[in-house]
């Protein structure tokens, strides 16, 4: 495959998707179909599973609280509200547009985390994985896949937009000057002082990922100069 000039790579939640409403919307859900207690009894098994696996499952966590309660019809209803969520109506204003803003100087891609049934699903029914042609890469730990990413995707520069500045500190320690991080302040993450305090400083700090329609990429410096 010959290598692009630039890949850009998006991550979803919290960064093109608003994945803090979607959980409040889950928790109100949850609260009306199962009560309090069973509403914080799923959240407890969500953040356990988290732990574990090292990634958000949100079916895996309603799967495991299913075991607890096997008898229990309501969970049916809550299976059906996460597998038809409009998606699409929580997507951040402008995020389409930037995708397809940006197509004018290289490939997008979607890099993201999650599990392998509900994550692609959040994409599709969100419109992404269309506005991407279909470039859709959903790992365990991304930041331990990029070696995949490059053979997928090979490109003399990437640009990668993301809302944890965790996994953007990561990725410029491993790919130096072949990436421009991009960090939208969008999200618990990015608004949680502890946890951005500490990492290596984005090249580009925007306060929405709509104000990327703004910035001019055609500047991005040759592959092997600094940001």
């Amino acid at each position: 495959m010959r290598p692009s000039d630039i890949v850009f790579l998006f991550d979803v939640d919290n960064t093109l998707l608003d994945n803090d409403r979607v959980t409040e919307d889950l928790r109100r859900y949850l609260e009306q179909e199962v009560g309090h207690e069973g509403q914080k009894r799923y959240w407890a098994i969500f953040e356990q599973l988290r732990i574990e696996l090292g990634y958000a499952d949100y079916l895996g966590a309603l799967q495991r609280y299913r075991a607890e309660y096997p008898r229990d019809p309501r969970l049916l209803m809550v299976s059906h509200f996460l597998i038809h969520y409009p998606f699409a109506d929580r997507l951040y204003p402008k995020a389409l547009e930037v995708i397809e803003r940006v197509k004018q100087w290289g490939k997008v891609v979607i890099l993201s985390d999650g599990d392998v049934v509900f994550q692609p699903r959040k994409v599709e029914r969100s419109g992404l994985h269309r506005a991407v042609d279909g470039n859709v890469l959903i790992y365990i730990h991304k930041e331990q896949e990029l070696e995949d990413v490059e053979r997928r995707f090979p490109a003399d520069r990437y640009v990668l937009v993301d809302d944890k500045i965790r996994i953007l500190s990561t990725v410029k320690a491993i790919w130096g000057s072949r990436v421009t991080t991009v960090f939208p302040r969008q999200g618990h993450y990015a608004l949680d002082q502890q946890a951005v305090a500490g990492f290596t400083p984005p090249d580009l700090t925007v306060a929405s990922v709509g104000d990327l329609l703004q910035h001019d990429f055609s500047a991005l410096p040759a592959s092997g100069e600094t940001t």
